[in-house]
């Protein structure tokens, strides 16, 4: 029987590509079950929710962190899929995540690895994307390629028994981090990213590099001295 998947999608006013991202997915043979997570009822994506079979959930703290964590939590599948609802996301992937699930606990999109590449990366995230990358390949002792790349498959328990506890986009250094750290098996899987659907980037770079700075130096703790 093949594995199916459930998407977890954190979803922030994101009415211009919502609808765009459900209609590409809403037949997809390998997804079962999507679960779209907001962070308030007056989020203005509700309404494109409604037009769709998806499961929608009102965070209960905010961020997008607390989105992908309180998702997993109400997935039915024994793998979930972390999924933008900007539209840079692929669904041609799923196929092969899936078959790498069979021997691998977490598996995580690369855009710097092989045939992979961005046509939202600009000159400034390109290069930090690599600084951070390196420094927790080299440092933490993280075998990933691209460690700010939240396109991420993994088995539904083991995400949960990680008790991830970053509420922002420090989520995507804790979570690798911990998988290291309890032993689990992981891979990442060369993708190609899509321009986003609206071309607005999320990211204030200033902010969240010194966000991510601050979690690095806290999990080079974590890993050697706990």
């Amino acid at each position: 029987m093949m594995e199916k998947i459930s998407l977890i999608i954190p979803c922030k006013n994101e009415v211009e590509s919502l609808g765009a991202v459900l209609e590409e997915i809403k037949d997809n043979k390998f997804v079962d079950e999507i679960i779209v997570v907001v962070d308030s009822e007056t989020d203005n994506s509700i309404p494109v929710t409604q037009k769709f079979n998806c499961e929608l959930i009102i965070q209960k703290s905010k961020g997008y962190g607390s989105a992908i964590v309180e998702g997993f939590k109400n997935a039915k599948n024994n793998f979930g899929c972390i999924y933008n609802a900007d539209h840079s996301f692929d669904p041609k992937y799923f196929d092969e995540l899936i078959k790498l699930s069979k021997n691998n606990d977490f598996i995580f999109g690369s855009r710097y690895k092989g045939s992979g590449g961005s046509d939202d990366d600009d000159i400034v995230t390109f290069i930090g994307n690599k600084i951070f990358t390196f420094i927790t390949r080299f440092i933490l002792g993280i075998k990933l390629s691209d460690i700010l790349y939240t396109y991420v498959l993994c088995n539904v328990d083991k995400f949960n028994n990680l008790n991830l506890k970053n509420n922002d986009f420090k989520l995507c250094i804790e979570l690798p981090v911990k998988v290291k750290k309890n032993n689990h098996t992981y891979v990442d899987l060369e993708m190609f990213e899509r321009k986003r659907f609206d071309g607005k980037k999320k990211v204030n770079v200033i902010k969240d590099g010194l966000l991510i700075s601050y979690e690095i130096i806290k999990s080079f703790f974590y890993i050697y001295f706990k």
